[in-house]
């Protein structure tokens, strides 16, 4: 059985557009929309063989864009430092001096917008 690699759905987002057409296509329908080999043969006018060769290919041309730029990794570490800086800021404004308060929210606030952009 030909079981999904879901980081590939999210490889997709970051890569999907140096990908042909054809393949980003087939890799999206199959990742992010989910529909079977078959559903997907059928509506490619191709075989199922054909449509897995296709995502097999896509998935290590993925795969080979972030060992090469990591982006999504990088992406990742980014959101997950936000997040930290975040709970943080939630920490520091239960303090009893309110300009450390102050400071706490506008540090939440630059936080929660570094995060909303991904």
């Amino acid at each position: 059985m030909f079981e999904k690699d879901m980081t590939v759905g999210y490889l997709l987002d970051f890569y999907g557009e140096i990908l042909g057409e054809r393949a980003r296509r087939i890799t999206s329908q199959y990742y992010c929309d989910d529909l079977s080999l078959s559903e997907i043969a059928e509506s490619e006018g191709i075989s199922r063989q054909g449509v897995r060769q296709t995502i097999k290919r896509a998935e290590e041309s993925l795969r080979f864009y972030e060992e090469k730029l990591g982006l999504a990794a990088h992406f990742a570490l980014i959101r997950e430092k936000a997040e930290e800086i975040g709970d943080l800021a939630a920490s520091l404004s239960r303090s009893d001096d309110q300009a450390s308060r102050d400071a706490a929210e506008k540090i939440g606030v630059a936080a929660n917008a570094i995060v909303s952009l991904f």
